[in-house]
């Protein structure tokens, strides 16, 4: 790995932190330029191997293991303190890459749970009201990292129109034994109002590899006039997911075995 001694090249690596949401510089760690961010708890160092090839090294596990596409993982020794690394080629694919590196550090497990009890640590929760009102601030905390988890789109058609997303709980709410469980990103799936309807129904589940399964009375030619005929899969799903989804199937699910498409 080389420093990234040339002004050019060390600007353009601390644009990409700063112009992605990493705005505390920290102290150099060798050849590595490292950052830290107000609006997470993710580090990341910055470094190259070339003019041609840009390195990112992550603190916390869970965002190195989820940025999936994004880069190819690297082989380069880590900094300290890092629990993972991407290569990309480009800038604007450093850029892409840090995006999604601070969406995932504001969703993944417990990143929703922690800011929720910040949240909420003073507001009373005595009365009916009051504890609506504690529920509210946790629905809109998950809403947002679900935005965040699937960057704005929903999971199964790609629609990317705020206002008609919703964020659907596998395993609801009210029947969630912990905060933890309500607000954990992986008990959510972002979908298009319709599917939102169509899934909190128990009309469709999914299975644990994205397959949706339609239930027996929601039949093709509902499905049709409901312009869902076409899905086919829900794109995205972690394992975290699988947690919870076959509690959906068994508890919400309408359709027994189902019709899978």
């Amino acid at each position: 790995m080389n420093a990234p001694r040339s002004p050019i090249i060390a600007s353009r690596l601390e644009k990409a932190a700063a112009d992605n949401g990493f705005d505390r510089e920290l102290p150099r760690e060798g050849p590595w330029l490292a950052f830290a961010s107000t609006l997470c708890p993710l580090r990341i160092w910055l470094g190259t191997f070339s003019d041609a090839v840009f390195l990112a090294a992550f603190s916390q596990e869970n965002v190195a293991r989820a940025l999936g596409d994004y880069g190819t993982p690297m082989a380069a020794p880590l900094p300290g303190g890092a629990a993972g690394g991407r290569t990309v080629t480009d800038i604007p694919a450093l850029h892409r890459l840090l995006a999604r590196a601070i969406q995932l550090s504001r969703a993944l497990p417990d990143e929703l749970l922690h800011t929720f009890e910040k949240a909420t640590a003073a507001l009373p929760k005595t009365t009916e009201v009051e504890r609506l009102v504690v529920q509210r601030v946790g629905q809109d905390l998950f809403r947002q990292g679900l935005v965040d988890f699937w960057e704005g789109r929903c999971a199964v058609t790609g629609l990317a129109v705020p206002e008609l997303l919703r964020a659907s709980h596998i395993k609801p709410w009210a029947d969630c034994e912990s905060d933890a469980q309500r607000l954990d990103v992986y008990n959510g799936i972002l979908l298009a109002i319709h599917l939102d309807a169509v899934f909190d129904k128990g009309l469709m589940t999914v299975e644990d590899d994205g397959t949706i399964v339609w239930a027996h009375m929601f039949g093709g030619d509902a499905r049709q006039a409901l312009g869902v005929g076409g899905l086919h899969r829900v794109r995205g799903l972690a394992e975290g997911h699988r947690a919870y989804l076959p509690w959906h199937r068994e508890k919400v699910f309408r359709g027994g075995v189902g019709q899978r498409t």
